[in-house]
């Protein structure tokens, strides 16, 4: 009704978004408390060698660790910042034990645990 449109009409233009690839993909948004997932983990990862190889071993390597939520190639002090998403402060002691420490080349690995959120949204900022 806010764009004057009938529901078909607004289902073709979603679909004909999705084949130009301006739509990726369609998702539930979970709460993550609700799911055991209510901490949030942002860490600064740095790899001894910077390296094309390093670098992919890494990247092949980080996409399977648990609650991994985002991991983005980045300048500055860190080579890498990931989000990642755990139970509580003992899961995320697990898993820096058993999985951040085997990343393969890090060098260094730096931990900020979020205390609260102040913003967080999934929109991008699409001028109408």
């Amino acid at each position: 009704s806010r764009v004057h449109l009938s529901p078909p009409a607004c289902l073709r233009r979603v679909e004909r978004l999705k084949r130009l690839g301006l739509i990726d993909r369609t998702v539930a948004l979970l709460h993550p408390r609700a799911v055991g997932a209510g901490m949030l983990v942002m860490i600064g990862v740095v790899l001894d060698r910077s390296t094309p190889e390093s670098f992919a071993a890494f990247e092949e390597a980080v996409a399977r660790i648990s609650g991994c939520m985002e991991c983005h190639l980045v300048t500055g002090e860190f080579d890498y910042f990931m989000l990642v998403r755990t139970r509580d402060s003992d899961s995320f002691n697990r898993l820096h034990a058993e999985q951040l420490l085997y990343l393969p080349g890090v060098r260094q690995v730096r931990s900020f645990m979020a205390l609260r959120n102040v913003v967080s949204t999934t929109e991008l900022p699409l001028a109408i």
